[in-house]
């Protein structure tokens, strides 16, 4: 009965820690879109400011960006981690190595051209998402 309760509940936790690292990256990132978008002085210029912007969303939301959280979950439940440290560190580190690993698939990506602006957010939004996750289903491992 505890193996069925586990996987009901680790792929909710799963859900609810990257909506909420999605809520951060917005929240936090909106000053930095904002900031780029309003240097800019034509339509045409605001126009490809905000396809700069979806490209790179679209870039964060393929599935390379599921699996260092994955595998930081997966290792944990194998290993039953139950440390709130290993989550929130863990979740920052996996969050903010995704551009890296996006860099690999296309080598004139974004990594090179993050601000540490960028790298902040992103670290910060995988420490909210690691530490919702050991809330959810962490702390029982």
């Amino acid at each position: 009965m505890r193996t069925l309760g586990r996987v009901l509940l680790i792929p909710f936790a799963m859900l609810a820690a990257a909506l909420t690292t999605a809520a951060v990256i917005i929240m936090l990132g909106q000053e930095k879109i904002v900031q780029a978008m309003a240097g800019r002085s034509s339509d045409e210029a605001v126009i490809n400011a905000a396809l700069d912007i979806f490209s790179l969303a679209i870039g964060l939301a393929s599935v390379q960006t599921l699996v260092p959280p994955l595998l930081l979950v997966i290792v944990g439940e194998v290993a039953r981690l139950k440390s709130a440290l290993y989550y929130v560190v863990g979740g920052g580190v996996a969050i903010a190595i995704i551009p890296l690993i996006a860099s690999l698939s296309t080598p004139a990506a974004l990594a090179g051209g993050l601000s540490p602006v960028v790298w902040q957010v992103l670290a910060t939004a995988g420490f909210a998402g690691g530490f919702i996750y050991w809330l959810l289903a962490g702390r029982t491992a």
